[in-house]
């Protein structure tokens, strides 16, 4: 193995951990892949076994690998992207299911609550008027990916009584649910993403710590009809360090 170059002056754990970090990142390493045993890569390196297992803890509290009782240390999936409300609609047309892959949801809640003044203001209504809210959580393997909102108007509790009960939809999302229900279908959508330190709020339903200063990205989506009304809007808060990344193909 050909260790890093000479000019590196980082501490050896520093070294270590960084050599895997960039084989990880590369794709070099793959999800599943074993690294050497602390006393290989203390051989290897020619560092104590105390080193090693600094680095190998390093690459463990950066979530890049995890430790097997008896196994070994394991290269972890990398972290799901934000997906807006836009993309979380479309994935479900053709998988039937909002999720990313390795992705879970959990947390479901949902009902009839006072619209806030800027949902109000979205929605068309006066705050303070009756509104249909449905929160989830996601997750994958390194913890909480984003917390979500839906914000509907309250005329559909009457045609879609389930979207005001607290328990995860069957049958297709809400805007799918809606359509079948009233015929009012999503012609234009608009999505936004802005960032902002999080607020006290915002931490709470990240399951951050009060007074954490942290930076979160925000993506919202309104969904709306032929009509220009508004049937769904929302809001998705990125847990901190959580990116955004797509995919555009082109042709030459």
């Amino acid at each position: 193995m050909s260790g890093p170059p000479r000019a590196d002056n980082r501490p050896p754990y520093a070294r270590i951990a960084g050599h895997y970090r960039n084989l990880i990142s590369s794709g070099e390493l793959s999800p599943g892949d074993l690294l050497p045993s602390i006393k290989t890569l203390a051989t290897e390196w020619q560092v104590s076994t105390a080193t090693a297992d600094r680095a190998m803890r390093l690459l463990r509290e950066e979530k890049l690998v995890r430790g097997i009782q008896g196994v070994g240390t394991e290269v972890m999936a990398r972290p799901i992207s934000l997906s807006s409300g836009t993309e979380r609609h479309d994935r479900s047309r053709k998988t039937q299911s909002s999720w990313g892959v390795g992705e879970t949801s959990s947390g479901h809640t949902a009902g009839i609550v006072a619209a806030p003044e800027d949902i109000a203001h979205v929605l068309g209504v006066s705050p303070g008027d009756d509104v249909i809210r449905r929160s989830r959580v996601y997750r994958d393997g390194h913890g909480l990916v984003s917390h979500s909102t839906s914000w509907i108007p309250a005329e559909f509790a009457q045609a879609v009584p389930e979207l005001a009960r607290s328990e995860r939809l069957k049958g297709g999302l809400s805007l799918d649910l809606i359509t079948r229900a009233t015929g009012r279908q999503v012609v234009k959508r608009v999505d936004e993403e802005a960032a902002r330190i999080a607020t006290p709020h915002d931490l709470q339903l990240l399951e951050l710590e009060a007074g954490t200063v942290a930076a979160i990205l925000v993506l919202t989506a309104q969904f709306l009809d032929a009509d220009g009304e508004v049937l769904e809007y929302g809001v998705d808060l990125g847990a901190p360090g959580r990116t955004r990344r797509t995919t555009t193909e082109t042709r030459q």
